[in-house]
């Protein structure tokens, strides 16, 4: 073997060269902003090594060929590199804000025949778009009716289709339940057996999209509150920066938007928001 070949990660079902994975994560990149730096490489074989064997290959190059080839099976490709970990109320004090300072007036505009849209824009599994719509409701089951019945939806959108699918059917594992807030999870969730189902109403109340937040997003209303958590940490610096100019572009004036507890906002959008809370920003009324 000379200088000029490439070497194979030893001790792998399938080869697997450095250079494939630098085609990997320059493609991943190109289509999805997420970075991977070489110390996911064997994240990478590890998530792909499963599509190569069922696509009968014999190694990853001739997997790479095809995803260059076949937009489908990249996107499958693509999917597998996203990381879906979520919970019911994760970060809970963006919810305990949420109530306390965002609610009120939502619920005075519903009130007065006015409309709130939200979004989740990496909503994954569906556990944070029920979770904003069972803090917009509240415990008491027949406000929660009145409110429901207003003016009012939720957008949760993802990169993968197949996480939007568990979303859309609102089951979970019943030990997830104890995420939720008793009060809440009486009013909004039944348990039966092993299975955790979140109640139609709330179902209604979220719609679930597949959206890359690079490419170009067919909402054409503002949001009142964004949530976009967990997701920035994937991206470099540039991709970060351009998200959040998107992100408050598309906030109503006053609105609000809520990103990880390890995220930052920058560049321009740091200039027309402000923060009120531990990683809750509010965009400057017009």
């Amino acid at each position: 073997m000379n200088d000029m070949t490439p070497r194979s990660f030893d001790g792998r079902e399938y080869p697997y060269t450095p250079q494939d994975f630098a085609a990997v994560s320059a493609m991943v990149h190109a289509h999805s902003g997420i970075c991977l730096p070489q110390t996911k490489t064997m994240l990478v074989y590890s998530r792909l090594a499963k599509l190569v064997r069922e696509r009968g290959l014999r190694d990853f190059a001739s997997y790479i060929d095809l995803i260059r080839r076949d937009p489908a099976e990249r996107q499958r490709a693509i999917e597998a590199m996203t990381t879906n970990h979520t919970k019911f109320f994760r970060e809970d004090h963006h919810f305990r804000q949420f109530e306390r300072d965002v609610r009120p007036g939502l619920i005075e505009r519903l009130d007065a025949g006015g409309k709130v849209r939200m979004w989740c824009a990496a909503a994954s599994t569906g556990e944070e778009p029920y979770s904003l719509a069972m803090s917009l409701l509240g415990p008491d089951p027949v406000e929660g009716r009145v409110i429901a019945g207003a003016d009012v939806a939720i957008l949760g959108t993802d990169l993968s289709g197949a996480v939007l699918d568990v979303a859309r059917r609102g089951h979970y594992p019943a030990a997830l339940s104890q995420d939720v807030p008793l009060d809440l999870r009486q009013t909004w969730t039944r348990v039966s057996g092993g299975t955790m189902a979140v109640a139609p109403m709330l179902r209604d109340l979220v719609r679930y999209r597949r959206l890359n937040l690079l490419n170009a997003w067919p909402m054409r209303g503002r949001f009142d509150v964004i949530f976009c958590r967990n997701v920035m940490i994937y991206f470099d610096e540039p991709t970060r920066e351009r998200l959040v100019q998107r992100l408050v572009d598309q906030l109503a004036p006053g609105g609000h938007l809520y990103i990880g507890h390890s995220e930052r906002i920058g560049g321009e959008a740091a200039r027309r928001l402000r923060a009120i809370g531990q990683t809750v920003y509010r965009k400057d009324a017009a």
